[in-house]
């Protein structure tokens, strides 16, 4: 090979070397991940999209306006700068007269069938004369109840068109994650359907509502209007019914509650047939606070702790006892106390049970047959029961005994409060429960009246009260 063969030889050899380090290099740099500023680039809440407008309108023709009207009896009031001129010259010849108001109250709902069922809020629809439901195209129809439950603050109700209705599908709320996105659609303050977003901030939110509540916590804006409305996932299914806002001066302060759907589901069979029957235990139940579970000692403070027990009810027939631990039903592993009465009452009444209870340290399962909750309704008693005070009474039940957080099923819970006597002037409130008059217990009205018999106008008597969980004394003067 001359040299000139040679130089073109190397020339080609080192292109060829060029090229493959190049290729080597691109290689190498292929492998180094990207800079952590691209790498915080926003993700969409929904897959290739930022907008939930497609969601929205898919799902708003089942999405509806609830108006209601009440029909209320009061008298005619004189205005307030007029009243002394009417009274001085017309005394107890002032018209009483009474006349008709018809309140109104908005509400939102949405369509779970063809038929025509909607599901809205029980306190939207309770006690009123005349529904309206709006459609998102303004079409009105009138509506019936079909059914309504208002321990768990849900309501069923039909419309009748010449037409197929849109439904929303129901989800699972189950499998609701706390930091998902969440839509509530609704009617708030009456301004029609509206669309607010947010995420799902807690689950099994407890408020204190009730027996039952277990709330979806969110941020999605909830308004007054919104009641009833749906709380929707990505998909487009409803996961709760928009229920509850946490309110501070002026309004709402971001944190609303939804009853999860799958309660609704639970519920909604019986709902068609229009009552709801539930389990029922027969027993008063608190949480373990870390110092009662150094008391009993006890492992941890997961669990129900029985602090009464309703004579003749089912756990009494059972051997239940007052001291002891609730920490499985029906298989049923109970975390906290709120979880006993919503298994119990989701149980078949007539259905004989396990249940896994700690007594003395000691673990130990009693067969329960459940019974059917007796709804009780309120029995208004006489403005004699306790004229002297200003009282009404109504002798408390073992309902009235869990929601005061009372021991035993006794005493007596004061209903209402006349102005201006002597029970309003010492402060007794609606809600309190007088538990002894002068030391002694009162179970019954008519035990409370002979007691008052033997006082004269001026006497003190002596009331031991339980107010929110704790007994005050309180001495106040007969009229």
């Amino acid at each position: 090979m001359n040299k000139k063969e040679k130089m073109r030889w190397n020339r080609i050899t080192y292109g060829l070397w060029a090229v493959l380090s190049a290729a080597i290099l691109v290689g190498i740099l292929s492998l180094v991940p990207e800079p952590a500023a691209r790498a915080k680039e926003p993700v969409s809440p929904v897959p290739g999209s930022f907008s939930f407008s497609a969601l929205v309108e898919e799902v708003s023709p089942g999405v509806v306006n609830i108006r209601t009207t009440r029909v209320v009896r009061a008298p005619l009031a004189v205005p307030e700068p007029f009243q002394e001129f009417f009274e001085r010259f017309f005394g107890d010849r002032l018209p009483r007269e009474e006349r008709e108001f018809r309140q109104r109250s908005l509400g939102s709902g949405f369509i779970i069938d063809k038929e025509g069922l909607i599901f809205t809020n029980n306190h939207v629809i309770e006690g009123t004369d005349e529904i309206l439901v709006m459609l998102e195209d303004g079409r009105e129809f009138p509506a019936e109840v079909v059914g309504r439950d208002p321990r768990t603050d849900l309501a069923l109700v039909r419309i009748d068109t010449d037409f197929e209705l849109q439904p929303i599908p129901l989800g699972d709320s189950d499998a609701l994650g706390v930091g998902e996105w969440v839509v509530a659609i609704g009617n708030p303050f009456g301004l029609g359907n509206t669309v607010t977003a947010g995420i799902v901030s807690a689950k099994y939110r407890r408020i204190g509502v009730g027996a039952y509540d277990s709330f979806i916590q969110t941020d999605a804006s909830i308004n007054p209007g919104n009641s009833g409305g749906p709380l929707l996932n990505t998909a487009g299914k409803v996961i709760g019914i928009n229920t509850a806002i946490l309110a501070g001066r002026g309004g709402g302060i971001g944190i609303g509650f939804a009853i999860p759907v799958n309660m609704v589901k639970d519920l909604l069979p019986q709902l068609k047939e229009g009552k709801v029957v539930r389990g029922w235990l027969g027993v008063i139940i608190q949480d373990i606070t870390p110092p009662i579970q150094e008391r009993l000692d006890l492992d941890t403070t997961k669990g129900a702790l029985v602090s009464g027990v309703t004579s003749g009810g089912p756990a009494d027939k059972a051997g239940i006892q007052r001291g002891d631990v609730i920490v499985s039903f029906d298989g049923e592993e109970i975390e906290e106390m709120g979880d006993l009465p919503y298994i119990v009452a989701m149980t078949e009444v007539g259905k004989t049970v396990p249940v896994e209870i700690i007594r003395k340290g000691e673990k130990k399962t009693i067969r329960v047959t459940v019974e059917e909750m007796v709804e009780e309704t309120p029995r208004p008693v006489p403005a004699e029961a306790a004229p002297r005070l200003g009282l009404t009474l109504e002798q408390v039940t073992p309902r009235i005994a869990q929601e005061h957080n009372l021991p035993e099923p006794t005493g007596l819970v004061v209903v209402d409060v006349e102005p201006g006597s002597p029970a309003a002037r010492v402060g007794l409130v609606p809600g309190d429960v007088i538990l002894e008059v002068n030391q002694e217990e009162i179970k019954t009205v008519r035990k409370f009246r002979n007691q008052l018999e033997g006082y004269q106008p001026g006497d003190a008597v002596l009331l031991l009260i339980s107010r929110e969980g704790s007994t005050i004394y309180i001495a106040l003067q007969l009229q």
